[in-house]
């Protein structure tokens, strides 16, 4: 019996990644990896190890959850060292919860290496910290593509009240329904809001509105996933502390100089 390793990448600087998470690459026979990976990362793998990608895309699913599984199953049970390498965090919007189900339903010895996840990366890269003694005492973790259910109504005005900053995950497709929904339940029009494009990465693009002009900014922008949206007052800050993009044009200058 092989072992099986749930890996979090972290959200797209390669230097994000954990420790742990390296030394799992580094061991592994086979890599089982996804789409917002950073294939930096893959050249840690050890010679001779496969290499097989799982991406998904949005509405296009390159390899389906079940095969994937049944390859970590497979390989396990073959004697394989397997790492599944996925962006950000495994049980943040990862499946990581349900490959683990699969692996413990086959008694396959597994562990779990978090990663950082971009809600919280994204975020604090564009000069936006989550969190904030004077503004921002909870922060929400969300899904942005699912709506239209009874559910979904009881959750966003949970959100809508009881929440000081929201970190949406692949909603850019639906911001118009997020935005609906969060004032229809009282959150002022006013409220700042962010969109991280391709977070932690030297092509980040930042764009920030209201809950009143975020969807028509958004869409002469053209920002589209994968972006994070960060709903909330602590979305001011950014102005103060936008310090990945200052360190950008250093580099640039330093680079020009040279």
């Amino acid at each position: 019996m092989g072992k099986v390793y749930l890996v979090g990448a972290g959200p797209g600087d390669p230097e994000l990644i954990t420790l742990k998470g390296i030394k799992c690459i580094q061991q592994s026979d086979v890599i089982l990896y996804d789409r917002l990976v950073n294939k930096e990362l893959l050249s840690y793998a050890k010679k001779g190890a496969d290499l097989i990608y799982c991406g998904k895309l949005p509405n296009f699913h390159t390899m389906k959850q079940e095969t994937i599984n049944r390859f970590l199953i497979r390989y396990a049970k073959s004697g394989k060292v397997v790492t599944r390498l996925k962006g950000g965090d495994p049980f943040i919007f990862g499946r990581g919860g349900e490959e683990a189900e699969a692996l413990a339903g086959q008694n396959i010895p597994f562990e779990v290496v978090p990663g950082i996840t971009s809600g919280i990366a994204a975020a604090a890269y564009a000069g936006i910290p989550v969190t904030h003694r004077e503004l921002s005492s909870s922060v929400a973790f969300v899904t942005g593509h699912q709506k239209n259910d009874r559910i979904e109504d009881e959750k966003w005005e949970s959100l809508a009240k009881g929440i000081d900053t929201l970190a949406i995950y692949m909603g850019v497709s639906n911001l118009p329904y997020i935005k609906e929904q969060l004032l229809k339940y009282g959150k002022s029009e006013h409220t700042p809001v962010a969109l991280v494009h391709w977070g932690t990465t030297e092509v980040q693009r930042t764009v920030t509105g209201t809950l009143a002009t975020i969807v028509e900014i958004v869409k002469q922008e053209k920002i589209e996933n994968p972006s994070m949206i960060v709903i909330g007052e602590v979305v001011r800050y950014r102005e103060k502390i936008k310090w990945f993009e200052e360190t950008l044009k250093n580099r640039v200058a330093i680079s020009e100089a040279l």
